[in-house]
């Protein structure tokens, strides 16, 4: 028996367990728990003694449910056996008829089989021969494609001509595995039968092209065209003589619609005729070359059209020349007119206008044509052109120089001077935007100015040195001015910059004299150069007096640096020039006045209190010429 005690401890043990236990965790117990709410409703003591009853009848009418729903299962289950055991037997009833009709109709399958066997053959046979025919010989289509009527002037052509021509190529190319096959003959009849028709095609297709070819443009012809010129590759001789058909048409519409957009214009009159506007030489020929630049393009695509599908070595030499055949005869009635406008009397900006039209069309047109009459004509046509250009400018300037105007009294430049000057400058300012502009520039400022500068120097002959030297300053200077405006000039400025050096150099020469002699220096300058024995101070003319006397304009000029400049320097155009000549001047008598000054404070020379005869040092008194 169990002890009291050990009684409490295993009850207190569970008691521990119940407490210890955490309910809310376990979802069992919680799933118990709802399900036992669903009909423990009341917790009364009757209904906790009946409790497990409650339960046990709760189980045993589940369990009589799940019994319920499996009896219909199987109910269910029954109804299919019973079926597949009817198909069953079914089966085997067909199994056991088919097995009788087979032994029944074994003989007559064998015979099946036999003619089976023997219809294969046939077939395989006649798959065969089909395949010879197909591979080896030309259908009546394709040799009526081929063939078509030559008395015809009109050959029909279709694309079926193309692809018979491609199937005879074939056959050639699958004769040649006959040969490999050790049927040579076969395969060389064949061959010499598929040549004649070959040869034959590409004469009938030679005339059709050689009379269409013109027709390039026609949309329904087109293709045609393209794809013949195509096959007449393969023999150069057909595709030489085509193509040359093709420019002989080309150049005869070419040249025929140039004259009629001279002479006749557009439809209708519009655009106008292009001669209308003859009287206006640059847009005279601005017009024509405007028109041979669309149309060249124009043929030279078409001709690519022509050859589109063609690919061999020296077709694009061959396009080149034939494109420059085209535009042979146009050159002929271009060359007249612009002859025509080149040899009528025409201002240098016209003749200089045409002239670059000429340039740039000239330039485009030879991006599209290379070589061929055409490129020598507007080659030619440019040479001439700036010939005139250049004959024109010569006269204009040679009309303005031809009487030597007398310079003005304030020796500017003369009214014929300047107004070439500002033709000069119109010119340059054209010639800037030209695409020539560098050499242009040059040989129209060469134009204008050697002749210039001849007759300025002519005008200056007849002057005194001094005028002369002016005269010559100012018309450089107005010259150079206009130079400096432009790029490209600097060899010509660089010889006008020397040519005026050599004036500035003789109006200094001119000017220092002047001040010597206004200042009495000359006597002095000569005793300094040429005193050889005994002091300065007992030569006459070296006295302290005399000195003073030197010293005093001196100081005088330094204050009034204008008063004794010649009367010329102020007609200088360039106030550069003005101060060059009158610095160069001064530093000759600084120059002097140094030479003097070292002798007076020489001892040798034996002046008394030299500083008082020459106050000022040479570097005191450059400072107040400067």
């Amino acid at each position: 028996m169990v002890s009291e005690p050990e009684k409490e401890h295993v009850l207190s043990k569970r008691l521990n367990k119940i407490l210890e236990s955490q309910i809310e965790n376990d979802d069992e117990t919680i799933e118990a728990l709802r399900e036992l709410s669903t009909f423990y409703t009341e917790n009364s003591l009757q209904a906790r003694r009946n409790l497990r009853s409650q339960i046990e009848k709760r189980s045993l009418d589940i369990n009589q449910s799940f019994l319920s729903a499996f009896k219909e299962v199987k109910d269910s289950f029954d109804f299919v056996y019973n079926d597949i055991a009817e198909m069953n037997k079914c089966i085997q009833d067909m199994t056991h008829r088919l097995h009788n009709a087979k032994s029944q109709t074994k003989q007559l399958l064998q015979k099946t089989s036999a003619l089976q066997k023997e219809k294969e053959q046939n077939l395989m046979k006649q798959k065969v021969s089909s395949a010879i025919i197909k591979t080896f010989q030309l259908s009546r289509e394709e040799i009526i494609a081929l063939h078509a009527d030559k008395n015809k002037s009109e050959t029909p052509l279709t694309f079926d001509t193309f692809k018979a021509l491609e199937h005879v190529q074939e056959i050639h190319n699958n004769c040649k595995i006959l040969m490999q096959a050790g049927l040579q003959t076969l395969a060389l009849d064949i061959m010499e039968q598929m040549t004649l028709h070959q040869e034959g095609a590409l004469e009938v297709l030679y005339k059709w092209t050689q009379s269409h070819c013109r027709n390039v443009d026609n949309p329904e012809l087109s293709d045609l065209i393209v794809h013949a010129m195509a096959k007449l590759q393969e023999r150069p001789v057909f595709f030489k003589y085509v193509i040359d058909e093709y420019c002989i048409c080309r150049r005869s519409f070419l040249v025929g619609e140039f004259i009629n957009a001279l002479t006749r214009g557009g439809p209708s009159g519009n655009p106008a005729p292009i001669e209308m506007k003859a009287h206006d030489a640059q847009i005279y020929v601005t017009d024509m070359l405007v028109w041979i630049n669309k149309a060249v393009p124009i043929e030279k695509q078409n001709l690519h059209v022509l050859v589109k599908l063609c690919s061999f070595e020296g077709l694009d030499d061959m396009l080149n020349k034939a494109l420059a055949n085209i535009c042979e005869d146009i050159c002929q009635p271009l060359k007249i007119r612009i002859d025509k406008i080149l040899n009528v009397p025409n201002s240098p900006s016209v003749l200089y206008a045409v002239l670059n039209m000429l340039r740039y069309y000239k330039k485009c047109i030879l991006k599209v044509i290379t070589g061929g009459q055409l490129a020598e004509t507007l080659k030619e046509l440019e040479e001439k052109s700036e010939l005139k250009f250049l004959n024109s400018l010569t006269d204009q300037v040679n009309s303005l120089l031809v009487r030597v105007e007398a310079p003005p009294r304030d020796l500017s430049p003369t009214s014929s001077i300047s107004n070439l000057l500002s033709i000069l400058r119109d010119m340059l300012s054209t010639a800037s935007m030209s695409e020539g502009r560098e050499v242009d520039m040059v040989k129209i400022a060469n134009t204008v100015l050697e002749p210039l500068l001849r007759a300025v120097n002519e005008q200056a002959s007849r002057l005194p040195p001094t005028d002369m030297a002016v005269y010559l300053l100012n018309c450089m200077y107005s010259m150079y001015t206009c130079l400096t405006m432009y790029e490209f000039m600097e060899g010509r400025l660089e010889r006008l910059q020397a040519q005026s050096d050599a004036q500035i150099d003789t109006l200094t020469s001119e000017q220092a004299s002047s001040l010597v002699a206004n200042l009495n220096l000359g006597p002095i300058y000569t005793i300094l150069q040429d005193h050889s024995q005994g002091p300065l101070s007992g030569i006459p003319g070296m006295e302290p007096s005399n000195l003073k006397s030197f010293l005093s304009k001196l100081d005088h000029l330094s204050t009034h640096p204008d008063s004794i400049l010649l009367p010329q320097i102020n007609l200088l155009l360039s106030s550069k020039h003005k101060k060059s000549v009158q610095k160069r001047s001064f530093d000759v008598l600084l120059a002097i006045y140094k030479q003097l000054y070292e002798a007076v404070h020489n001892p040798v020379n034996q002046y008394e209190a030299p500083d008082s005869i020459l106050s000022k040092t040479p570097e005191e008194l450059n400072a107040m010429f400067s």
